[in-house]
């Protein structure tokens, strides 16, 4: 005779990564905040982001290729890639404003307040290695354009993941009915 035994969780609904800032149950076992940027329901916050961290990884990979070969493609190539970057980070930074602004949730979470922080510093920091770089593309890449562009994949790195921490830890950008505000 097959008997069933039931036993009830007691782990935590996370995987075995700790939050780096904090973590709240609750939010978890709600349905999510919804964008306030979103087509369809859709969030765009995520969308916006991919090209410009492409493109400063790239722009880091070609500082590299130009520091080896000290060839005028490679400063060429990263003069457009953080040009490109920029742009695209402006309207990646309009849609996660919005977020931020809008929706009480972000605003009360740490995390929400480092992803800020960090992407105003990675446009800075882009927009004064593009700067730096106009007028003479090749003199300015050694030592500083590079060092800049290694500063702004680092912060883009840490930048993203509080931005996960934010869509997957707190339900925030995701398709829900949740309130806007803590839950």
């Amino acid at each position: 005779m097959e008997t069933t035994e039931t036993t009830e969780k007691t782990s935590t609904p996370f995987p075995n990564i700790p939050p780096i800032i904090e973590s709240d149950d609750r939010e978890y076992h709600d349905s999510g905040v919804p964008s306030t940027v979103a087509i369809a329901g859709h969030p765009l916050h995520p969308l916006t982001v991919i090209f410009p961290i492409a493109f400063l990884a790239a722009a880091l990979g070609s500082d590299f290729g130009y520091w080896l070969t000290k060839d005028f493609f490679w400063a060429r190539a990263s003069l457009w890639l953080i040009g490109l970057g920029l742009a695209g980070g402006s309207i990646a930074a309009l849609t996660g404003i919005s977020d931020f602004l809008k929706i009480e949730r972000v605003r009360k979470r740490q995390a929400g307040w480092a992803h800020l922080i960090l992407n105003v510093s990675i446009l800075v920091l882009t927009l004064v290695n593009f700067l730096l770089r106009l007028g003479n593309v090749e003199s300015r890449i050694l030592p500083w354009g590079l060092l800049i562009s290694l500063i702004v994949g680092t912060l883009t790195s840490v930048s993203g993941w509080f931005g996960a921490e934010l869509s997957y830890r707190h339900k925030i950008g995701v398709v829900g009915a949740g309130s806007k505000r803590y839950p």
